[in-house]
């Protein structure tokens, strides 16, 4: 989700909870924050994480082997492995300790997920709370120690101990958590074009080195199911505006060529762009099928390096307002059509309407079954951790809740539909 769009209008609760601060990450979007201590660097090395606690039932499933795709299926040992589930970026950088992280993952299992999407990214440039790579003018630091990769092995320890495996994006698009554009600025300097991501040699030089260190650490982990290449990468972010010559072409030849990088250093796990699978097709009337912010899915699923497509759906941020239900059930129908052309597995891996819920979430499932789409991952998770809920955008599912009900019959009739 690009948390940029999320904010302007909030109607509810504007002050943290007592241990909390509240941080604006931009006129859009504010969080209230648990206080965190130091970091430290160390050493990249490889490893795989030992699930060494739980608080689910023994009959969660063991997490091993590499999932792999077959046609539009995703598999596990040559059986079917049906990708379900929820996107929790929040869980492994806000300071939480091993045993909420354990609830959180506990609280998604419970829906009969397999699947969460996290965020493997937090570029900074003062050490603070949990971070990944710490900018000192043109260097950068991989942060290996207790709030960095030691982190995120909690973080997959957790997953991994209630049957969860993860896609992890590597950077993001927007502003939120460093991204695209604090490479740029510590690179280029102020002034850049934020299209200069995916075409600039020291910019991908940079992002290759960030790659090898987090990627190569992970190798051997089942628990990743797959590495995503950005979340929502667009010619254009926040704040970086595009330099007017960006095209479909220069994502799609940076995605071939990231991916090809990520492939030679991992050969064990999946690979896609995480992108929100808008369509290339000057002249429609529909925004996101124009093309213009420089993503072509149907070019990009073609790319013989990425294993499965990604596609998102917000109908009320993308001018769809009032028309959420039937847009979102065509949007679908056209990645279904996508995903049987290429072959491939496709996942709607984010979605979300503020409007109806309950209404729009059910018809939007029930077209999912029926199109025969691979997967789905709703934004965002939500758990409570000491009468403290975590972050809500407006979109958050708890337990307990109406949508939290609907998910949970969701995923059972995906994994029965096979």
């Amino acid at each position: 989700m690009a948390l940029t769009d999320q904010g302007i209008g909030w109607t509810g609760s504007t002050v943290c909870d007592a241990g909390s601060t509240c941080v604006a990450q931009n006129a859009y979007y504010s969080q209230c924050l648990p206080s965190t201590g130091a970091s430290s660097t160390t050493q990249a090395s490889t490893t795989t994480v030992s699930a060494t606690t739980t608080t689910t039932p023994s009959t969660v499933p063991t997490v091993t082997g590499f999932i792999k795709t077959s046609g539009t299926k995703f598999t596990l040992n040559g059986a079917d492995f049906t990708v379900a589930g929820s996107n929790s970026y929040w869980v492994g950088l806000m300071g939480y300790s091993t045993t909420e992280m354990n609830q959180a993952f506990s609280d998604i299992s419970k829906t009969g997920a397999t699947t969460v999407r996290t965020w493997g990214f937090n570029e900074v440039t003062s050490a603070n709370g949990d971070y990944y790579q710490l900018w000192n003018g043109k260097t950068a630091t991989v942060n290996t120690g207790p709030t960095g990769l030691q982190n995120f092995d909690n973080v997959i320890a957790a997953a991994k101990a209630n049957g969860i495996r993860l896609i992890v994006a590597l950077t993001n698009n927007w502003s939120d958590y460093g991204g695209m554009d604090v490479y740029l600025t510590q690179l280029l300097g102020s002034s850049h074009n934020h299209d200069a991501f995916y075409t600039d040699a020291t910019v991908i030089a940079a992002y290759k080195n960030y790659i090898k260190q987090f990627v190569g650490r992970y190798v051997n982990e089942p628990g990743i199911l797959a590495w995503e290449l950005a979340n929502e990468p667009r010619c254009s972010g926040s704040p970086g505006t595009s330099s007017g010559n960006c095209t479909t072409a220069t994502i799609t030849n940076w995605a071939s060529n990231i991916s090809a990088y990520i492939k030679s250093i991992d050969p064990n796990h999946l690979v896609a762009i995480g992108d929100e699978g808008f369509y290339n097709e000057p002249g429609s009337p529909i925004y996101v099928y124009q093309g213009g912010e420089g993503v072509d899915f149907n070019a990009n699923l073609a790319i013989s390096t990425l294993d499965f497509g990604t596609f998102h759906l917000y109908p009320d941020s993308w001018g769809e307002n009032g028309n959420e239900t039937s847009f979102g059930n065509q949007w679908i129908i056209d990645h279904a059509a996508s995903m049987k052309a290429a072959n491939k597995p496709v996942i709607i891996e984010e979605f979300g309407s503020t409007v109806s819920q309950v209404s729009v979430y059910t018809s939007w499932y029930s077209t999912i079954i029926s199109s025969g789409l691979t997967g789905d991952l709703i934004w965002q998770a939500g758990s409570t951790f000491n009468g403290v809920q975590t972050p809500n955008d407006g979109f958050a599912v708890y337990p307990g809740g109406a949508v939290y009900a609907l998910e949970t019959s969701h995923i059972s009739a995906l994994k029965a539909r096979g």
